[in-house]
């Protein structure tokens, strides 16, 4: 089914706010949830969001559709057209657990971190143009909801992504904002 010119992605129909396509050890759908609608609430948004934690063959799958990049990342956020969604967030529960084992913290945490820069990007930030707006909230955010070193952080520690995008040049819409256009 081609769902080009719908606003989301297919799984935005789904009732779930959360919705665990790749179990991870120790990763608790619930406790994310609760975690997404302290995040949405903190950024002011209102509107529903789907966030689907699936395998880096489907964000791959994903990023060269909608991003021209053939390969796995961490997370991608698509903004919605439709009302009263604000969009949909897909992040890759492998690259998840590999950052978090590499950072020290676990992959649930890992998890928070890549929701949190999603719903960034669906409150509009673009840390690519915005003069450090969207790194600054993001700060502010992660020491508010209690996370380490938030993506954008560990980009200009000087060590970047720790994904598999570390090397790569982000996109002009957004690093992993993904556009249906």
């Amino acid at each position: 089914m081609i769902w080009e010119g719908f606003g989301a992605l297919p799984f935005v129909l789904k009732k779930k706010v959360i919705v665990l396509e790749h179990k991870t050890q120790k990763v608790s759908a619930r406790a994310l949830s609760l975690f997404a609608a302290k995040a949405q609430r903190a950024l002011g948004l209102r509107d529903e969001i789907n966030i689907r934690i699936t395998s880096n063959r489907e964000l791959q799958g994903l990023n060269r559709r909608f991003r021209k990049k053939d390969k796995p990342t961490d997370v991608l956020s698509f903004p919605s057209a439709m009302p009263k969604v604000a969009g949909d967030i897909a992040i890759s529960a492998d690259i998840a657990a590999t950052s978090a084992a590499k950072l020290g913290h676990s992959t649930e945490t890992e998890v928070k971190i890549l929701i949190l820069h999603g719903l960034l990007h669906l409150a509009g930030y673009n840390h690519e143009n915005d003069n450090g707006r969207m790194r600054a909230r993001e700060t502010q955010l992660r020491r508010q909801l209690k996370l380490p070193t938030g993506l954008i952080e560990r980009a200009h520690a000087g060590g970047g992504r720790q994904s598999v995008e570390k090397s790569s040049k982000p996109s002009s819409s957004g690093h992993h904002q993904g556009s249906r256009k």
